[in-house]
């Protein structure tokens, strides 16, 4: 059958349209397609059974052109008239039936008037190229995929293989690919790589257990999944493939069925038809099989490792003697533990490792051994050692394999070191536990079960020396008569209990034969026969009296604790490092409005604002076990009062990892002396206030005066009847310019006059200095003081108290002012400057005031900053301002010093930048 024949055969199943007949002057030819063209190019007549097979155009007066029939690719190859096709080989492609594509291949001839074209089916020739084609890219990507696997580090093999699926997956368009792979150890499959496109449903997932499902399907071809192909009642392995079309490529090896290369979404006959069953395999065969043997080589390896470290942890090694040679071959690591050569030595030089008492016994052995084929088992100990006491002990064992000329000895050396020496050690401590009963304070006793009754019948040496009693002494009901009489009932208690439970443990207080009592705590177990009824009761008494006392010692002493805590006037509490009491006593409990029983869980930090919290807890965070103490200053919003002031000292508790795990803190209310600190601050500005009260008075006058002559001259034009809007409008903004002026001084007095804020605020210092030049810079110059103000402006934050801060710049630069005063009334030419400037580095930010009065006296400076201390006459000053300066600036956390200058006194205002800034 021709190659038209083989396609007309596969498309009988579309029935053409009724082609339009034309006489047959060609005749009828049997095969091929047959075309009698005019010298145009047109189509005159179509002839032979492929005619069928082209699509129907409906008939017109003049015939169509080739062209019509071909698709648009086709064209440019029959450009022109068929007189200059003539000798060429023809490809075309013509539009074939339901959308087809007819590949023909032919040539042209003259024929009569006319040419004839003759036509032939290659569309299997074209298929078998394109398969072969694409076999070829197969065995090419295989290659790739091959050398990239087995090239690659042992650490990039997951990253190689999913990228090898990646390639795979794009060359051949596949939603979702995976690569399972036989779990020896689960017997199961196991996705070891998966790829899936970003718009493909999530199908697998690397590491995913499929069980075994894959077994059902034959691996020895690759599977479609689906229901048309039959696979119906294999329901688990549809699942795999989401209950969608698949294909499954199988690789097997000497252990059968190792590998499946699962392709899911993709319906491979439409998808890669001219790949061939055996290219897939090829492909899997290509990636799975170099992997495979890296990843059983990487197995391998590990295996090595693990029995290479098991026996390093163990001790132990291989040793070999082949037969008739004097010479011995021993493992690695057992040569490394006995520091010999491990390529082998001397036999006898392996036997002088022995220590000299086993080695005779060791060296029969291995005589016997050769000669007889006794196996071997040994216990011997190395020669020397660092330790004599705990020597190293091997375990020996060998035996024969192998038959003539390949008979060889072979064994291992394990270290029994722990084992022996312990053996050793536990015969010595049984020997001092018996010497130790004897002589011990612990009396071992047994007593008889007889009718319910239990009756002594053994105690140990140590009853006489410890109570001074025999055996013989405590039978006939003795026993009971020299137990404490409020012990008695605990004893027939304790005897009751033995009975039931098997087990006991009392106390109970017993008299020696001096008529004095001894504390006992007896610990006693039941012994019983095959039948469960009891035999006999086994203990021991020991003599407790030292400890029960101290015991009672220290209970008494907690009581006297308790009643300490509770009745102390400071506050006591133990809290969690996230501040959840744990415990408190009467006066914590009182001062937060509760009972100490509700302490316990109450969070500490609920009474502090959200900053006094965190610097709370950032100060716990800095206590160390070698620094556990911190002590502060806290603020408080109690219930139904104002804030409140505590002293707080905390004492961290530490685990054996220096974790915090508790805090012990004592407080004490320090309100009443924070208020009168503040009150001091306050009376301190007032006091301020009272002394500005003349420059004050100065800065309102200044403005009031200049409106005083404004409006004057107002009045004087009025009357003059020159009144021009311009000057008026220029007066009243004067007059407006100079009333601002009055009313923010005004306002600044009032800000600072009043009380400070309760917590401590972020502020930049400069403003400190813009509002105490406002309030002093005009009564300074107005009393003929130069103020030299340098830059101030650089942005910084400290924490703290700005009018107090200003209340600081004012004292210091009042009391320069007086001094300089002072001293010009003195000396007519003195020129009096006071000088403000600042500067900043990484931590901090200092502030200084410098005057050109002469300096302090060097004998005072030490004095200047201490309360009621002042150098100005009496009735002048309170003394007071420095030292409420000194404690404004610490309460701040910063430092107020001074120093004598070339010219004056200089004082540093040093404030650390706050680190929340």
């Amino acid at each position: 059958m021709t190659s038209g024949d083989k396609l007309f055969g596969r498309l009988l199943k579309r029935t053409p349209p009724a082609a339009h007949e034309l006489p047959d002057p060609l005749g009828s030819p049997a095969t091929g397609l047959h075309l009698y063209l005019n010298d145009d190019g047109g189509v005159v007549q179509m002839a032979g059974p492929l005619r069928h097979l082209l699509a129907q155009f409906k008939p017109q007066d003049q015939p169509l052109p080739l062209s019509t029939y071909l698709l648009p690719h086709s064209t440019l190859t029959i450009e022109g008239r068929p007189r200059e096709w003539q000798g060429l080989l023809l490809d075309l492609d013509f539009f074939g039936l339901g959308e087809q594509t007819v590949h023909l291949r032919g040539w042209v001839q003259p024929q009569g008037n006319g040419w004839l074209m003759q036509l032939i089916d290659i569309a299997d020739l074209l298929l078998e190229r394109q398969q072969s084609r694409h076999r070829d890219v197969c065995q090419l990507i295989a290659g790739q995929v091959s050398e990239q696997v087995r090239a690659c580090s042992q650490v990039r093999l997951p990253v190689i293989v999913s990228e090898q699926l990646q390639m795979i997956a794009q060359r051949w368009h596949i939603p979702c690919l995976a690569l399972a792979l036989l779990d020896d150890e689960q017997q199961g499959w196991q996705i070891h790589r998966q790829y899936r496109a970003h718009d493909a449903p999530d199908l697998w997932h690397d590491g995913q257990r499929l069980g075994t499902p894959l077994d059902s399907l034959n691996g020895a071809a690759p599977q479609r999944v689906g229901a048309h192909h039959g696979l119906d009642e294999h329901s688990r392995v549809q699942a795999l493939f989401g209950s969608a079309e698949g294909f499954a490529v199988p690789y097997s090896d000497e252990r059968g069925v190792v590998a499946w290369l699962l392709c899911g979404f993709y319906p491979v006959d439409s998808a890669a038809p001219y790949l061939t069953e055996r290219d897939w395999m090829t492909l899997l065969g290509a990636l799975a099989g170099p992997l495979l043997g890296r990843l059983r080589e990487q197995q391998h390896h590990l295996q090595l490792e693990r029995i290479e470290a098991l026996q390093t942890l163990l001790g132990t090694g291989w040793w070999e003697i082949l037969a008739g040679d004097a010479h011995i071959q021993l493992a690695p690591a057992l040569a490394a533990a006995l520091n010999v050569n491990p390529g082998g030595l001397a036999l006898e030089d392996w036997l002088a490792q022995i220590h000299p008492a086993d080695r005779d016994e060791l060296r029969s052995r291995l005589q016997a051994l050769q000669q007889h084929g006794e196996a071997l088992t040994l216990s011997v100990r190395l020669r020397g050692g660092n330790n004599e006491q705990a020597p190293t002990w091997y375990r020996v064992q060998g035996q024969v394999i192998g038959n003539g000329k390949f008979r060889r000895l072979a064994g291992f050396m394990l270290d029994i070191s722990d084992i022996q020496n312990q053996q050793q050690r536990a015969a010595a401590a049984h020997a001092r536990l018996d010497n130790l009963i004897a002589s011990s304070p612990a009396v071992i006793y047994v007593q008889h079960y007889h009718e319910g009754a239990l009756i002594p019948a053994f105690f140990s040496a140590s009853l006489q020396p410890l109570l001074g009693w025999s055996l013989e002494d405590c039978g006939s009901g003795a026993l009971i008569e020299m137990i404490h009489p409020d012990d008695r009932d605990r004893y027939f208690a304790r005897s009751r209990q033995l009975l039931r439970e098997g087990s006991v443990r009392a106390r109970y207080r017993l008299r020696d034969r001096h008529g004095e009592y001894h504390w006992l705590l007896d610990e006693a177990k039941l012994l019983r026969n095959d039948l469960g009824l009891p035999v006999e009761a086994v203990g021991l008494w020991l003599d407790v009296t030292e400890a029960t006392l101290a015991a009672e010692q220290v209970k008494k002493s907690e009581e006297r604790y308790r009643i300490l805590v509770e009745d102390s006037p400071a506050m006591i509490c133990r809290y969690r490092p996230d501040l959840i009491l744990t415990f408190g006593n009467r006066p914590l409990a009182t001062y937060l409005e509760c009972t100490p029983e509700q302490l316990p869980g109450v969070d500490l930090g609920s009474w502090m604002s959200a900053e006094q919290r965190a610097a709370f807890v950032q100060r716990l965070g800095s206590l160390t076990a070698e620094h556990p103490v911190s002590t502060a200053e806290i603020s408080l919003q109690l219930p139904g009062r104002e804030h409140a002031w505590w002293v707080w000292s905390d004492r961290g508790v530490f685990d054996e990892h220096g974790q915090l795990i508790e805090v012990q803190a004592v407080g004490r209310d320090n309100t009443e002396v924070r208020r009168s600190q503040q009150q001091l601050t306050q009376s301190a500005k007032m006091a301020t206030l009272g002394e500005m009260a003349t420059g004050l008075a100065h800065e309102i006058n200044q403005p009031l005066n200049v409106m005083r002559m404004a409006i004057v001259n107002v009045l004087k034009r009025l009357g003059n009847g020159d009144v021009q809007v311009d000057y008026l409008t220029d007066k009243l903004n004067r007059i407006d310019a100079q009333v601002q002026r009055a009313a923010k001084v005004v306002d600044h007095m009032r800000v600072f006059g009043r009380r400070s804020e309760i917590e401590q605020q972020l502020f930049n210092p400069a403003s400190a200095i813009e509002g105490t030049l406002s309030l002093l810079a005009e009564g300074m110059r107005g009393k003929g003081v130069d103020l030299r103000i340098s830059e101030t402006g650089f942005e910084v934050q400290v924490r703290g108290y700005v009018d107090q801060l200003e209340q600081v710049l004012i004292n210091l630069m009042v009391n320069a002012r007086d001094a300089l005063l002072s001293k010009r009334e003195k000396d007519s030419s003195f020129k009096p400057w006071i000088a403000i400037y600042a500067e900043r580095d990484e931590q901090s930010v200092r502030l200084w005031v410098e005057d050109n009065g002469g300096g302090i006296d060097p004998r005072l400076l030490e004095r200047i900053f201490e309360p009621f201390f002042t150098t100005k006459p009496i009735g002048v000053g309170t003394g007071l301002g420095l030292s409420v300066s000194y404690g404004i600036i610490d309460n701040m956390g910063g430092e107020l010093s001074v120093r004598n200058s070339v010219e004056g006194a200089r004082f540093c205002i040093e404030l650390p930048i706050a680190a929340d800034a």
